[in-house]
């Protein structure tokens, strides 16, 4: 006899109406009352109590002697760090890059911020007329570049502001701008990227090539990548709320959810720049 794919697929339905404690508890943030719970999980209190009771001796949940409020347990705590370990940027990002790649139809790259600044770690060429060079382990200028823009915008890491001075003053012995200047410079740019929520670029790193790149954050709200985007000029639309910025902010908002990032956190600190020693 053969089994069919759904036969395969079906599972334990209390398990899964049981869930809804748990995700009612996670999502609240705080400990909270039977008939609160109850309510936010859709079922009666009787019902959720008798669940709550197993999850308790499981760890999964505890209770206040005192107040009477429950509130999620040890072993919650530990199977969320045990999930948080695995999260691995370029492992969830690579079906993620995939699906925009195709979607959008230009050439997708996943940078993180390694020894020498914002580094490709992933990238996928559409394919096309025009080839546009950007390969794993290419450092990309963080003044310049449309990923660089985006870490500036975004990345508070204590390292990255040595980064972002050193390239500075890099720029100023080979030009006649100060690193004021430049600061200066770069200042509305920042505030236009974070505006928008997305950072972008024109003719920066190749002459006729248009860059977007969005923030990727983690579970503690921090920037831990970024999903970029280039394409010839003409083709390749800048615009700040055009599609393919949309598909673009789309994909990384997709990344960071995957990797734990709340919706709910407070708005990003004030950008690097306002730290930079000038």
């Amino acid at each position: 006899m053969t089994t069919t794919p759904e036969k395969q697929r079906q599972g334990i339905q209390s398990i899964e109406v049981g869930t809804r404690l748990l995700r009612a508890l996670a999502a609240h943030g705080r400990p909270m009352m039977l008939r609160d719970l109850a309510k936010n999980a859709g079922m009666p209190a009787a019902k959720a109590h008798r669940y709550l009771v197993s999850f308790m001796r499981m760890g999964l949940v505890e209770q206040d002697g005192n107040t009477g409020r429950y509130d999620l347990g040890s072993f919650s705590l530990e199977l969320g760090l045990a999930s948080l370990s695995r999260l691995d940027p370029v492992r969830l990002g690579t079906p993620i890059l995939d699906d925009l790649c195709e979607r959008i139809g230009e050439t997708v790259a996943l940078a993180m911020l390694g020894n020498h600044g914002a580094t490709i770690v992933r990238w996928m060429e559409a394919g096309g007329p025009i080839t546009v060079t950007l390969r794993t382990g290419t450092v990309l200028p963080l003044a310049n570049s449309a990923t660089g823009r985006a870490f500036v915008a975004y990345c508070r890491a204590p390292f990255f502001k040595k980064l972002l001075e050193k390239e500075l003053r890099a720029n100023a012995e080979a030009t006649d701008k100060t690193v004021t200047a430049q600061v200066r410079e770069l200042e509305p740019i920042i505030d236009e990227i974070r505006l928008h929520g997305i950072a972008r670029a024109s003719n920066s790193l190749t002459p006729g090539i248009n860059g977007f790149s969005a923030p990727v954050f983690d579970h503690t709200g921090h920037m831990v990548a970024a999903i970029t985007s280039l394409g010839s000029v003409g083709n390749f639309d800048t615009e700040w709320n055009s599609p393919l910025a949309l598909a673009i902010k789309e994909a990384a908002h997709a990344l960071s959810l995957r990797l734990g990032y709340n919706e709910t956190e407070q708005p990003p600190a004030p950008s690097i720049l306002a730290s930079i020693s000038r």
